[in-house]
């Protein structure tokens, strides 16, 4: 019974917890500039990061008065799962 549990605790639990401190680290080196991908599939540039929440840019709207306007969303830090490269996103 014993072996079963360090079996497990090795090949299930210690991995899981790696790719939690993982994510969490990532989430909290989160800055303005980077470019995200969201749980929801949603790619972006954060524009600002406040405490449980970051503002993506991801698009950019023509308007015939003001020129290109910043299409902004407000997202909530723990949905953004991965961070990209700098210069992944071109079309912005």
């Amino acid at each position: 019974l014993i072996v079963i549990f360090v079996v497990f605790y090795f090949l299930m639990i210690r991995p899981q917890m790696k790719r939690a401190k993982e994510q969490k680290a990532m989430l909290e080196s989160l800055k303005k500039g980077d470019e995200v991908i969201t749980a929801g599939g949603v790619v972006g540039r954060i524009t600002k990061v406040a405490d449980g929440y970051v503002t993506l840019e991801v698009a950019r709207a023509a308007d015939g008065r003001n020129g290109d306007q910043p299409v902004e969303m407000h997202f909530q830090k723990s949905s953004v799962q991965t961070l990209l490269p700098n210069g992944t996103i071109k079309s912005i």
